[in-house]
C-alpha cells in the first residue's frame, strides 16, 4: 500500500498494541486518582510507623519516669529535658506530655497499631462472614435464600453503635466479675486481657458490620449465577462449590473489597468512640480515643495542644482511608474505564 509524501511508515509493531489486563487497567484507572493516591502513601506510611513504634522507645520518645514532674509541668510541646545526666540523651516532647510523663507522640504512634489492627480485623471479618452468608443466600435461593435475608433485615434495622456500646457494656461488666463469668467466660477474659481489651472490641465491632456484605455479595450473585458462563459450566458437570468459587466469587471479588476498604474508616472511628467513652482497649494500652478522652478531660483548659495530635491523626487516617475506597470504587466500575 502506498504511503503518503511525508507520512512515517507504520511498523507492523506499532500496529499491534499488546492487549492490557483487567488488573492493569484497574491499576491505571486507580493511580489517575490523585487523592487516592494520597490516601494510599499516607496508609502505607501509618502502616510503617505502627510496625516501627518500638524504634521511637529506643529514640527516646516513650515513658521517661525519672522526669515525670518535668515532663507533666511543660507549659508548650515540643520541649526537651536538658536536665539529663551527662552521656544519656535529651528526651523530647513533641506534642507534649501527660499527667504521669508519658509522651503523647509515642503514644500516638503506638495508638495507630490498635486502630490498624481494628480496622484490619474488622474488614476480614466482615469480608468473610457476609461473602459467604450473601453467596449461600443468593446461590441457592428458595426459601432458604428467603430466611437468610429476613435476619438480615432485622439486624440491618438495629442501631449499630448502641449494640456495640451495650455490649461492651456487658463485656466490661464481665470482667469485673471474673469468678463469676463461669470456664468460658474467664478464657474469654483472659484471651481480652493479653491483648489490651482489643478481643471484646473486635466481638462488638464484628457483630453487625458483615450485613452490608451480605446484602452485596447477595444482589451480585443473583446477577451472575443465570449468565451464560455459569450455565456453561454446569453443562460440562460443574459442581456448585466449583461453580460458586471458581466463576462467581472472582467475578464478584472487586466489589466486595471496595466495600470493605470503605467501611474501615468506619471501624477506626467507632474504636475511638469506644475509647473515648471508656469502653475501648484497657489501660495503659493507647488509643487515639482515649487520648482525645485524657486531653478533654484533664488538661484541655489549661493545655489544649494536648488534643491536637491525636485529633488530627485520627481525622488524616479517617480522609486516607475514605480517599483509599473513593478510589478502588472507581478502579473497580468498568464504566468509568477510559475516562
Amino acid at each position: 500500500m502506498a504511503v503518503a509524501d511525508g507520512a512515517r511508515p507504520i511498523s507492523l509493531a506499532e500496529e499491534i498494541t499488546k492487549p492490557r489486563t483487567p488488573l492493569a487497567d484497574t491499576w491505571g484507572q486507580f493511580i489517575r486518582n490523585r487523592l487516592a493516591v494520597v490516601g494510599l502513601i499516607f496508609v502505607i506510611f501509618i502502616v510503617v510507623l505502627a510496625l516501627t513504634a518500638d524504634i521511637w522507645k529506643s529514640l527516646g520518645f516513650i515513658e521517661d519516669f525519672a522526669y515525670q514532674h518535668r515532663a507533666s509541668s511543660l507549659a508548650f510541646p515540643m520541649t526537651c529535658a536538658t536536665d539529663n545526666a551527662p552521656g544519656k540523651p535529651a528526651w523530647c516532647f513533641l506534642s507534649g506530655a501527660d499527667d504521669l510523663g508519658r509522651d503523647i507522640f509515642s503514644r500516638i504512634i503506638y495508638g495507630t497499631r490498635v486502630s490498624l489492627a481494628v480496622a484490619v480485623v474488622g474488614a476480614v471479618v466482615d469480608i468473610t462472614l457476609g461473602t459467604i452468608y450473601g453467596v449461600v443466600s443468593g446461590f441457592y435461593g428458595g426459601r432458604l435464600d428467603n430466611f437468610m435475608m429476613r435476619i438480615v433485615d432485622f439486624l440491618y434495622g438495629l442501631p449499630d453503635l448502641v449494640i456495640i456500646i451495650l455490649m461492651q457494656v456487658f463485656f466490661k461488666t464481665m470482667a469485673a466479675y471474673k469468678a463469676e463469668a463461669g470456664p468460658l467466660g474467664a478464657a474469654m477474659i483472659d484471651i481480652n486481657n493479653s491483648m489490651g481489651g482489643l478481643f471484646f472490641v473486635f466481638i462488638a465491632i464484628g457483630l453487625l458490620g458483615w450485613i452490608g456484605v451480605a446484602r452485596l455479595a447477595r444482589g451480585q450473585v443473583l446477577s451472575l449465577k443465570e449468565k451464560e458462563f455459569v450455565e456453561a459450566a454446569r453443562s460440562v458437570g460443574a459442581t456448585n462449590p466449583r461453580i460458586i468459587f471458581v466463576h462467581l466469587l472472582p467475578n464478584i471479588a472487586g466489589p466486595l473489597i471496595v466495600i470493605a476498604a470503605l467501611s474501615v474508616p468506619g471501624f477506626i472511628f467507632t474504636e475511638s468512640v469506644l475509647s473515648f467513652l471508656g469502653l475501648g482497649v484497657n489501660p495503659p494500652t493507647p488509643s487515639w480515643g482515649s487520648l482525645i478522652d485524657f486531653a478533654y478531660k484533664t488538661n484541655f483548659q489549661s493545655r489544649p495542644y494536648l488534643i491536637l495530635a491525636p485529633g488530627i491523626a485520627l481525622a488524616l487516617t479517617v480522609l486516607a482511608f475514605n480517599f483509599l475506597g473513593d478510589g478502588l470504587r472507581d478502579a473497580f466500575d468498568p464504566r468509568l474505564r477510559g475516562t
